[in-house]
């Protein structure tokens, strides 16, 4: 493998770089494809926009959603493709065809075992409850992770390893010694992809439109270093470089009056380039409305940090009441943030908690700074020594923030949350932290009381490109776009209007962007 941002090998007239399969984008999904691409000895050219490599993966916890995989079967877990298939079609329905999550989960055993037949890509697995109670549900989750691995392992590599977001958002001196999650799995990649021949890696190039002929998909306009440039692709080019989260004008047109402030994608990387690229050839488009929701954190005027399930304080609106189980999993809070926009309810709303902790509360698998101070210092984390001082700096009426207050304190002493249920799902027992007769419901009543604004964010938009279930992209009739393929947030979500499970918007990069490459390799050897 080699990386490069400047040169190209010589081509034929008329282009100024050639491979059999370009690869747009290098989240988990692109370098799946380009790792299975280059496996069965296609010569292949990954692009990346940006000068790091890993997309949103980098910044994730790396679950993998991949039902029946042998990374499963080593710790005992006893998981099928079947089960998994239940699971998923109980949650998503019909909002998405059946033959395409059958598709999805048929195939997650045979690209683990293809992907752990090379010695750097290694897998575990990670207890993380699957999001919704309904058939098929493993209550401890089925989730896999890659292996932790010493950055020292990637030498060179990781100066072009996305950091965790904290350390690209935020700027938070994150040491690289023990590289875990996102970071550990794009890490491996990186090391697999170096020792696979005929591919090659380019950042700072971004696509910049297709180049079709008589119909078919044969190459891309790109951009590097301000040069146009023109990549040949012989066999099939597989767009998986994200959606369109960064971009205000596509999340106007799409998702209301919604800019992308509140996002957790990396800062000018997933703008729509390949929505817009596949649009112009042809595509049709499906579930653009729909996001990864997640409830987040502000942190000033423009960022915000992803919060993953309150295990303690709670979430109230502007009218100082909840709305909602804090424990949600992200997406369905999110959605539940969503439902208060929809009624009227202007947003942030905000997350109350006690003086227990002076920053925000333990057990949380979220983004959040550590340290308070920088925001109850610049005046957007609220703190008093009473509630009706807190809902006064606030703006919530303190009758009723108080009076909320009071009702969730007795329904933490009885054990029962009888107006939202916290504590009853096992997912919110998995992250209780708690005493008493129910760990997730645990009172306010030390003061000084806190407030921190929450707004409705996103781990990124899961609208995009249709495809069958070869992951070719398709025409709104249905008809395939010859040479096009399309996976992760480029592609229209297998998922649908639900986030079923931790993982699942990897893990079906992944395996769509392999069903991409399988199904140019199974072209060219025909």
């Amino acid at each position: 493998m080699s990386i490069a941002a400047g040169s190209t090998p010589p081509a034929e007239e008329g282009w100024d770089d050639e491979c059999d399969v370009l690869v747009a984008g290098s989240g988990g999904g692109g370098l799946t494809g380009a790792y299975t691409a280059a496996a069965r000895g296609l010569d292949t050219l990954l692009i990346e926009k940006t000068p790091l490599f890993g997309g949103t993966t980098a910044y994730s916890g790396a679950s993998l959603w991949l039902p029946g995989n042998q990374a499963q079967q080593r710790s005992g877990l006893d998981d099928s493709a079947q089960q998994g298939l239940t699971y998923l079609r109980a949650t998503v329905g019909e909002r998405t065809r059946a033959s395409l999550q059958e598709s999805y989960v048929g195939h997650c055993a045979e690209l683990v075992a293809l992907l752990e037949g090379n010695r750097h890509l290694r897998f575990c697995y990670a207890a993380f409850p699957d999001y919704y109670d309904a058939p098929g549900r493993f209550d401890l989750g089925r989730s896999i992770v890659p292996e932790d691995i010493d950055a020292e392992d990637l030498g060179d590599l990781v100066d072009v390893l996305r950091p965790s977001w904290a350390a690209d958002r935020l700027g938070t001196d994150v040491p690289r010694t023990r590289l875990v999650g996102g970071q550990a799995l794009v890490g491996r990649f990186l090391l697999a992809l170096r020792e696979t021949p005929r591919v090659r890696l380019s950042h700072s190039t971004a696509l910049n439109g297709l180049i079709q002929e008589n119909g078919r998909v044969v190459g891309v306009h790109a951009l590097r270093d301000g040069r146009r440039l023109r990549i040949r692709a012989r066999a099939g080019v597989i767009l998986a470089a994200g959606g369109f989260e960064g971009s205000d004008e596509l999340r106007r047109t799409h998702q209301a009056p919604r800019d992308a402030r509140w996002t957790m994608g990396p800062v000018g990387a997933n703008t729509g380039d390949a929505l817009r690229a596949g649009i112009s050839a042809g595509a049709g488009t499906d579930l653009l409305s729909e996001c990864w929701w997640c409830p987040s954190v502000v942190l000033d005027e423009s960022s915000a940090a992803f919060t993953l399930g309150a295990t303690s304080g709670i979430f109230v609106n502007a009218e100082g009441r909840r709305f909602a189980n804090e424990s949600l999993p992200y997406d369905q809070m999110g959605r539940a943030l969503l439902a208060q926009e929809a009624a009227g309810v202007q947003l942030p709303c905000y997350w109350i908690y006690d003086g227990t902790t002076e920053g925000l509360p333990p057990g949380f698998v979220s983004a959040n700074p550590t340290d308070a101070r920088p925001y109850l210092d610049s005046g957007v984390w609220k703190k008093a020594d009473t509630l009706a001082g807190l809902a006064e700096q606030i703006g919530v009426p303190a009758a009723e923030l108080i009076a909320t207050v009071e009702r969730f304190n007795a329904f933490a002493a009885a054990g029962k949350d009888e107006d939202f249920h916290r504590g009853e799902d096992a997912y919110d027992r998995f992250f209780a932290t708690g005493e008493g007769p129910n760990p997730s419901l645990v009172p306010l009543e030390k003061g000084p009381f806190h407030a921190v604004p929450v707004v409705l964010g996103d781990l990124g938009t899961k609208g995009g490109l249709t495809t069958d279930d070869r992951a070719r992209v398709t025409t709104p009739d249905g008809d395939v776009v010859p040479g096009l393929y399309a996976a992760g947030n480029t592609m229209a979500s297998v998922s649908g209007s639900v986030y079923p499970g931790p993982g699942v918007p990897i893990g079906s990069a992944m395996v769509f962007a392999y069903l991409a490459a399988e199904d140019i390799a199974r072209q060219q050897t025909d």
